[in-house]
């Protein structure tokens, strides 16, 4: 379960305050998939950074009742410096992951080869996703945020995300960021809009997509 209550999130910058998120109230029980649905710039992704705990809030509070992923393809999760490699070697030791297993996985999924050897600054975008990615269920999480930028690369690469997070961990919770609402439709279980600095829970992902249509 995650549990957010009272969450409020306030720039500030410039002598001016900018309130992204005010008074978001919602929990996700296991094995629940949700959409996150708004315009451009209407606070998504600072929720899926608040939720993975990249950033935190300016009050409330997000609680982790099960284990939750980084936000996929965001770059903060490694440190630029390092090689992949020894960023794989970090992780390992901070999840208590066996080192020698999650480089076997990582490189059989990500395809990077001798970029691995390479700082991870080096990396393009893409890159970073599939890195990002393949650390990812090498560790395996409860919960995975993603970010529609993971949905990044060829054709037979999207497809391998797929099959990894909709069949082979079909049971896990997914809280998604996605402007796809075909693909939205199919893979959720129902949606939340977010306008105005306020979070809205639809009562279906039918009901959150024409919501969001409608603005």
């Amino acid at each position: 379960m995650i549990r957010v209550s009272n969450l409020r999130k306030v720039y500030r910058g410039h002598g001016r305050s900018h309130v992204v998120l005010d008074d978001v109230n919602f929990t996700v029980p296991r094995g629940f998939k949700l959409a996150l649905l708004g315009r451009n710039g209407a606070g998504k992704s600072t929720l899926i950074r608040l939720l993975g705990k990249i950033e935190m809030p300016t009050a409330g509070s997000v609680r982790h009742e099960m284990s939750v992923s980084w936000p996929l393809g965001f770059g903060g999760a490694f440190q630029g410096s390092l090689t992949g490699i020894d960023n794989i070697r970090f992780l390992s030791r901070i999840y208590r992951s066996d080192f020698a297993r999650m480089r076997a996985s990582v490189e059989d999924f990500a395809e990077l080869g001798e970029f691995l050897y390479q700082p991870v600054k080096t990396y393009s975008s893409g890159m970073q996703a599939r890195l990002a990615f393949a650390l990812s269920i090498a560790i395996e999480f409860e919960c995975y945020l993603i970010d529609e930028v993971i949905m990044v690369g060829d054709a037979r690469f999207f497809q391998r995300c797929q099959d990894e997070l909709f069949v082979k961990r079909a049971d896990r919770a997914l809280i998604i960021v996605s402007h796809d609402m075909g693909f939205i439709r199919e893979t959720c279980d129902s949606g939340a809009l977010i306008h105005n600095a306020k979070f809205h829970m639809c009562g279906s992902v039918v009901e959150a997509i024409d919501a969001y249509q409608a603005l």
